[in-house]
């Protein structure tokens, strides 16, 4: 398109969206420093009877005692200091414990079972991802990335907007703007070049977060993020596409697993309109952030670090299996409430017992039952473009910041596969299945029998799993709206 042919409008809405990214990065550039403008809405303060758990977590509740630890954590704590000079010698003997095959393997793994030091647990992530080869291999990549995002990523706005509500009760986060938040809006940002395919989703916002909690520097996080996302290991690069193709291949596989494990809790959930492609969203995207207590999602994740997708499925049928005999006798808003909510406050089992007990005894079960994986991953899961090659977009191509783009035809198949998941379901249990409208949508009017043409169902479906990923959030469409008058 000649710059003449282009509207003068789009002209201006595309100078307007630029200005809008320069102002943005300026506000991360400047941080906290004298001058740094925002509103007390966004900065929250720290009350001194606030307690903040080993985890750097915060919670609104008085210390319970002098130490601010409670029994339970005080034993973990000296279970956790009582390994800890094994765990330093196999740290500084890396080579003979780590490696596929090294001679301590097993004995290595074994102890990532019980438990890993909390203080060791980024140095065990980094030699796991194998930040310090990769590092290596790209050295100035991720400056490149970072500096090229600043002026170009069309993710920006959204990146601001998912850093301002991301784990801000958590003490690395609390202040807006602090260093951690700048390093978090960087590592989104400098990914969303690097990874066109995939760009940002939200998401993706939790899991840097978390790396950044064990991982020392922004760097060091951006190229874990790029292990998780590429790694044939862990291919969340299929979660994250348009699409969600692994996404789909998981609650299949989990849907698999309850028809032959849990069959009489698999009618119940149908019973009750609860598709697996409701609760499963976060399990999966994120491996059960902010769906379990951070006690336990962070042992999880120290196994899937270590052994790969079969923690996650195998950790979905660990939660449904302990807490089956519960959700029996819980109707539909009890089982939202519960699948989505009280778990994470309460999972009403020890985290040794839960980890070293019935998320060990699960895998090994569907290990030989042959479930405990969803097969290799088909082409259309794996990257399809290199890395880091940037074709930086002219001023008159350039796609607007927070522009909303047409939902392509593989997003649609997804919610069309649930559609049919959820009638296949239906059909084989002789059971009617109720339809949901969206998780979020009050417990008054969430029971809607599905009485619309199949054509109103799927467009609920849709907008119900795109507020669940929330590639764009109402907060966004707000934005754009403003923008657009």
């Amino acid at each position: 398109m000649k710059p003449s042919d282009v509207d003068p409008s789009e002209v201006e809405q595309r100078a307007r969206a630029r200005e809008e990214r320069r102002r943005i990065v300026e506000r991360y550039d400047q941080g906290r420093e004298d001058g740094a403008v925002f509103d007390d809405w966004e900065d929250p303060k720290l009350e001194i009877y606030h307690t903040q758990d080993r985890y750097g977590f915060i919670h609104d509740q008085r210390l319970p005692n002098d130490h601010g630890r409670s029994v339970r954590e005080q034993k973990q704590l000296d279970k956790e200091m009582s390994r800890l000079d094994k765990w330093l010698k196999m740290i500084s003997e890396n080579n003979k414990w780590f490696p596929e095959g090294a001679k301590y393997h097993e004995k290595m793994t074994e102890r990532v079972w019980k438990g890993v030091p909390e203080r060791l647990r980024g140095t065990l992530w980094r030699i796991l991802l194998n930040i310090d080869r990769i590092k290596q291999e790209q050295e100035g990549k991720y400056q490149e990335m970072k500096d090229i995002a600043r002026l170009h990523s069309p993710d920006i706005r959204q990146i601001d907007l998912d850093v301002n509500r991301t784990y801000r009760d958590h003490i690395m986060f609390r202040e807006r703007y602090n260093s951690r938040q700048q390093d978090l809006f960087h590592v989104l940002a400098a990914y969303s070049m690097f990874n066109t395919e995939v760009g940002y989703c939200q998401g993706m916002s939790q899991i840097a977060a978390l790396l950044l909690m064990y991982l020392n520097s922004e760097e060091d996080a951006f190229w874990a993020l790029s292990q998780l996302m590429a790694s044939p290991k862990y291919n969340m690069h299929g979660f994250f596409i348009p699409g969600f193709p692994k996404l789909i291949r998981f609650q299949e596989q989990h849907d698999k697993i309850l028809h032959k494990k849990l069959r009489r809790l698999q009618k119940h959930l149908i019973a009750n309109g609860i598709d697996t492609g409701i609760y499963t969203l976060k399990w999966f995207f994120q491996c059960f952030l902010d769906r379990l207590p951070f006690s336990i999602t962070i042992r999880v994740w120290d196994l899937y670090l270590l052994e790969g997708d079969s923690i996650m499925i195998a950790m979905a049928y660990t939660i449904l299996k302990l807490h089956r005999k519960t959700l029996l006798k819980m109707g539909m808003d009890e089982l939202m409430e519960f699948l989505q909510k009280t778990l994470e406050d309460d999972f009403g089992y020890e985290d040794d017992f839960v980890v070293e007990t019935a998320l060990r005894e699960s895998l090994a079960e569907l290990r030989s039952a042959r479930l405990h994986s969803a097969g290799p991953p088909p082409d259309n899961e794996l990257p399809q473009k290199p890395f880091g090659l940037v074709d930086i977009p002219s001023k008159e191509q350039e796609r607007l910041v927070g522009h909303r783009t047409p939902i392509v035809e593989e997003e649609k198949e997804l919610h069309r596969n649930s559609l049919r998941r959820e009638t296949v379901n239906a059909s084989d249990l002789s059971i009617v299945n109720d339809s949901l409208d969206s998780i979020q949508t009050p417990s008054s009017v969430r029971r809607q029998i599905k009485t619309e043409t199949e054509t109103q169902v799927e467009t609920n479906s849709l907008m119900h799993l795109m507020r669940e990923v929330n590639m764009q959030s109402k907060e966004t469409d707000d934005s754009r709206n403003k923008q657009r008058k």
